[in-house]
């Protein structure tokens, strides 16, 4: 503590740091705030760049608009007027070698209209017909959690899950359904597996409730998500170190210690309080010394890793223009495009900045697939250009093209996921000025991410200032 200030570091710049460290500004003058993170910029993997002159996500494209969050923390740092809504959110499938629309009404791929299923063509006759087998079934017992595919084989057969779970949880973590946890990806789901008999039934049902907020499911910014990690930063009025990376973390009588810098030449940086806003493995070597339960915890959550080609093409390279917002590719096609994003036909503001130009962003990469992502920049571009050759028909090469790795960015949610995060939160509960944040929690969107921001800071918050001065001041920036 310096006179009467106290001194918070967020160890970690993605947004789920940056929204933490705006949070603690709301606790006045007397919370001094530091942002360290290793990396030469911030932002994570939100980030911007121009493609063929126009600025395109390199990573997130967009967050969900029906959760508050992240649209409100995008207006407090004042960007609201920048922010921008769909023009389509109708995606398609790529099944059996074609490309077909998604069903309507289904629930992150669960189908919950036969009718409309059949007419997607997406699965065989045979596999049409297992579906509705559901109703009838006797009920499929759910007392722990289960992956996604365990439970939704068992009520829908094998198709349902190769081509309409896979895709979208590809899409989504890059993981597994066979793996990933039926609690943690798709809670709704997982609760009426356990009231409802039938996964038709429940799924109608889902789709059938009134959404608590009306209007479009996603939203960007008109400069791209990329663009938020700088205001808010900015807004936050916290130092922020990049290129600065923290090598140990320990208890001292009065806070936490940090160092930092190469071994031979250390920094050590005292503060009151400190936020762990980095992925799990950063995290787990860092709490391994003071709080080695939820170390222990955090080493278990795997991460997966891919890449985004972003190809730009003249609108007239194509024999008809590009419908619809993009695809999913089941892994069961055995295509190293896993998805793809007709970018300016699903965001306007992309196509008025120049009207004469198709951009698309193709994501390649699941769990497990290394191997693919081991080819050079070249070979993925090229890989990229024939499939949207293929699937749309486009001829010739893009005017720009970028290429553009995450590495070990997509924090699988395995069976048991929610249960582990409990035990690290337990771990860590006991522990005066700590706190951790980010991705590998409660969800992988933007919102999510701001969401444990601003409990991690509430929580330092409460610890630095009981008498709560600080959330009454937060809470009527939010309601303003």
């Amino acid at each position: 503590m310096e006179g009467n200030r106290c001194h918070v570091v967020v160890v970690g710049g993605g947004i789920a740091g940056l929204a933490a460290a705006w949070y603690l500004g709301q606790g006045g003058e007397n919370v001094r705030v530091t942002v360290l993170d290793g990396a030469r910029r911030i932002g994570g993997k939100l980030h911007a760049s121009e493609v063929a002159g126009i600025p395109v996500d390199a990573g997130a494209e967009a967050m969900l608009a029906r959760r508050p969050e992240g649209r409100e923390l995008a207006r407090m740092v004042g960007l609201g007027d920048e922010l921008r809504h769909p023009g389509t959110t109708q995606a398609g499938i790529l099944s059996r070698g074609t490309l077909r629309a998604l069903p309507k009404g289904q629930v992150m791929g669960v189908p919950s209209d036969l009718a409309a299923l059949a007419r997607s063509g997406i699965l065989s006759p045979g596999g049409l017909a297992r579906v509705p087998l559901d109703q009838i079934l006797p009920a499929t017992l759910i007392t722990t959690d289960v992956s996604v595919a365990a439970y939704i084989r068992a009520r829908m057969g094998d198709e349902v899950v190769e081509r309409l779970i896979e895709p979208m949880l590809g899409g989504v973590y890059a993981g597994r359904a066979d793996r990933l946890s039926l609690d943690a990806t798709m809670p709704k789901i997982a609760a009426a597996a356990r009231s409802e008999r039938s996964l038709l039934t429940a799924a109608r049902e889902i789709a059938a409730e009134p959404q608590k907020e009306a209007g479009p499911v996603f939203t960007t910014l008109r400069q791209g998500m990329g663009s938020l990690p700088a205001a808010v930063a900015a807004a936050s009025g916290a130092e922020i170190r990049t290129g600065v990376t923290v090598r140990e973390l320990s208890r001292t009588e009065t806070g936490w210690r940090l160092v930092t810098g190469p071994v031979p030449d250390p920094e050590v940086i005292e503060a009151d309080a400190v936020i762990l806003a980095v992925p799990a493995p950063a995290a787990s070597r860092l709490l391994a010394g003071e709080v080695p339960k939820a170390a222990a915890e955090l080493s278990r959550i795997e991460y997966a890793s891919m890449a985004i080609v972003t190809l730009a093409y003249p609108r007239d390279a194509f024999p008809e223009p590009p419908t619809g917002s993009g695809y999913l590719v089941p892994p069961v096609e055995g295509r190293p495009v896993k998805a793809a994003t007709f970018s300016s036909v699903k965001w306007p503001h992309l196509a008025e900045a120049d009207p004469d130009l198709i951009v698309l962003r193709c994501s390649i990469g699941r769990l497990g697939e290394e191997m693919l992502l081991q080819r050079d920049d070249a070979e993925l571009a090229a890989l990229a250009m024939a499939e949207t050759a293929e699937v749309t028909g486009v001829q010739g090469l893009p005017r720009d093209s970028r290429v553009t790795r995450w590495g070990g960015s997509l924090p699988q949610y395995d069976v048991g996921h929610l249960d582990r995060v409990a035990r690290i939160r337990a771990a860590v509960a006991p522990q005066p000025g700590l706190a951790v944040c980010g991705a590998a929690y409660d969800g992988l969107g933007i919102p999510a991410c701001v969401s444990t921001a601003r409990t991690a800071a509430a929580r330092i918050l409460d610890h630095l200032d009981p008498t709560g001065e600080w959330q009454r001041k937060a809470d009527s920036l939010t309601k303003g």
